[in-house]
Order: structure tokens, then sequence, then C-alpha cells
């Protein structure tokens, strides 16, 4: 086939539903944004602008490039990202008693965000050229991907950033079970999950963590104190009834009674000033996002593509499952954002590099 011929081809199959539907939720977000930092920051729409433009040009450059190279690139991927985490708890940068980020002058950047997709990718290639695959994996033939997600989880952990960890556990855990475990291995993998977590509540979680597990199994208790953020949160969704306040008319968010509200609790500001029709509006174009990337995995021709597409897939659901979850007190506020909408540029950069694998699994599956 001739270049030319090789290019029209991969632009015929470009996914332009899921792009339009990408650009919608991400235009929906910065909008929703100059309402929910209007009264703090009323710029930072337009920083989450250009981390879009940035995200959108890094998406693009991921599909240049066909993505079974990553093949290769899978474990120096890892490697880096995993040396940029050791970075940081040598010499990170340090905000609200968190030590995440590494310092690049006029911005920081989050490696735990990058190691999202590190670890879908080495998932991807292990079990892409891993033989058990047919017959399903005992315990002990899973002991080198678990190895390469205990590592990064301990030096998440370590920063402390339970959000972004179970985020990553999450991914991973999602490729492996699709990628067949045998039911004495599951059990094994819950019952060592249920060891990890008590290890980790008597000697890993700061105190401020489990007050906010305290609070969500009973939030009346400290409504002021440790659920706050939730009861906010509450009254904001609430407030907002049928049709909502309209935008930048949020109440809660205007005067600032909703905290951390152009991240954590973002959906709460829309839900305030688009109600009930617009919640659940928001909600169909990321269910639709994420049918039509699971279409992909389905799709793809072969292992490497299927698992890549399945692991980007995972992190969008389960930040999308996990952040209107808990703005809605279905489960603890752990700080996790939602994809897109939520305020940052490493969050941004790394969900529109995501994407951009996504996309060229689909452009691709049909040229080989």
């Amino acid at each position: 086939m001739s270049p030319r011929k090789s290019t029209l081809s991969l632009l015929q199959n470009v996914p332009w539903h899921l792009v339009i539907v990408l650009a919608l939720i991400a235009a929906l977000g910065i909008w929703n944004l100059a309402s929910a930092a209007s009264s703090s920051d009323p710029t930072l729409w337009q920083r989450q602008g250009l981390w879009f433009l940035i995200g959108l040009a890094a998406c693009v450059v991921m599909t240049l490039v066909d993505y079974r190279y990553f093949l290769s690139l899978a474990y120096p991927i890892y490697g880096f990202v995993v040396l940029l985490l050791v970075i940081v708890e040598v010499k990170g940068h340090n905000a609200m008693g968190a030590q995440r980020w590494i310092d690049l002058g006029p911005m920081h950047l989050q490696p735990s965000e990058l190691m999202k997709i590190g670890i879908v990718l080495v998932m991807a290639r292990f079990f892409h050229e891993d033989p058990h695959t047919e017959e399903g994996h005992s315990i002990f033939q899973l002991w080198q991907p678990a190895l390469l997600l205990l590592i990064p989880i301990a030096l998440v952990m370590k920063q402390p950033d339970l959000g972004t960890s179970a985020m990553i556990a999450a991914a991973a855990g999602s490729i492996i079970l699709v990628a067949k475990v045998k039911w004495r291995s599951l059990l094994f993998i819950a019952a060592s999950f249920v060891a990890v977590a008590v290890y980790a509540w008597f000697n890993l979680l700061h105190d401020y963590q489990k007050r906010r597990v305290f609070t969500f199994l009973s939030p009346e208790s400290d409504v002021l104190g440790s659920g706050y953020h939730a009861s906010q949160s509450l009254i904001a969704l609430g407030s907002g009834q049928m049709w909502g306040k309209g935008w930048g008319q949020g109440t809660q968010t205007q005067l600032s009674f909703l905290p951390e509200q152009h991240t954590d609790f973002v959906f709460s500001v829309w839900g305030e000033e688009h109600g009930f029709v617009g919640t659940l509006f928001l909600l169909l174009l990321y269910f639709v996002l994420i049918a039509m990337m699971l279409q992909v995995a389905a799709t793809a021709r072969e292992k490497f593509g299927a698992f890549l597409a399945l692991g980007v897939t995972a992190i969008i659901f389960w930040h999308m499952f996990i952040n209107i979850g808990m703005v809605a007190s279905v489960v603890p506020v752990v700080g996790v954002t939602l994809p897109f909408m939520s305020y940052g540029g490493s969050s941004m950069l790394t969900n529109m590099v995501g994407m951009g694998l996504i996309i060229n699994v689909a452009m691709r599956r049909h040229l080989f």
C-alpha cells in the first residue's frame, strides 16, 4: 500500500464519533470550570483550555505511531515513570501536606498520573506475551504483574495519595481479570486484599484518611468537620433539583461553601447549576464514551491492542465511577478527579494520551 493510500485509510478509520463525544465533554468541563472558579480564580478555565490543547497535541502524536511499537517501549516507559516517582520521594514539591509533584519551573508534573498509562502498557505487554491466558492464571503465574503493580503503589501511597493508588490498582486489576484468573487465585487475591487493607489501616493510612472512612459510614457524625465536604456536596446536588439554578447561579458554588469545587467536587457544581436533567445528560455522554472505548477493545486485532484499549477504558471508567460516587456520598472521599471535567494539567495530559492510544488502536484495527 502506498504512503498516500495508507494515510487515507488511517483517516477514514478515525473513530470521529468518539472524538466528538470526547471534545464535547472537555468543552463542557471548561465551561463548568469558568463558573466553578469564578469567585476564586477567574482565569483557571483558560489554563484548563490550554492544558486541553496540549493534551490534544499529545493525543494526535500518540495516533501517528503504530501502537504496536509501544510493545517494545512498555517496560522502558514504566521504568522511567518509576524513576520519576523516586525523584518525587527524594526531592518532590510539597503542597497541602502531600509530596506528589516535580517542580519544572512554570509548571508542576505529577508522575503518579503518568503511572496510570505506564501500568496499562506493562500489563498489556505481559498478558500479550503470556502463554497461560487461555487456560487461566494461577496465583503463582501472577507474581510478575503483582510485582509490577506493587512497586508504584508503594511509592504513590508514600506521597500519600490513596486515590491515585486505587486508580492504578483498578486499571491493572481490570486487565488481570479479563486476562482470565482461576477462581482459586481470585479467592487468594481477595483474601490478600483484605489483609493489605487491614495492614494499611493500622500502618499506612493517615488520620485524615481514616476520618473520611468513618464519615462515609456515619456522615451526620461530624458535619462541620470531616463530613463537611460530603454534606456540602449533597446540598449542592440536591439544590439543583430538576433543571438547575443556571450557569454561574449556584449558591453553594459562588459563595464558596463547596470545597475543592474545581477539582474533586466539580460534578457537584454541574449538578447544582444544571440539575437532574443536566446531570443525566453528562452521565449519558460518559457512558457513550466508555461504550465506544469498549467497542474498540473488543474489536482489536490482537491481544496487545485489546488489553491496551481495555486498560485506558478502565482508567476513565473507574475515575468517573469513584468521583461521582464520592460526591454523592456512595463511596468515601478519596480525592479522585472527574476525567476531562476536573482541573489539573497532569490529569488532563494523562487522559488525553490514553485517548490517543484508544484512537490509535481503532485506526489500525482494519489495516492488518
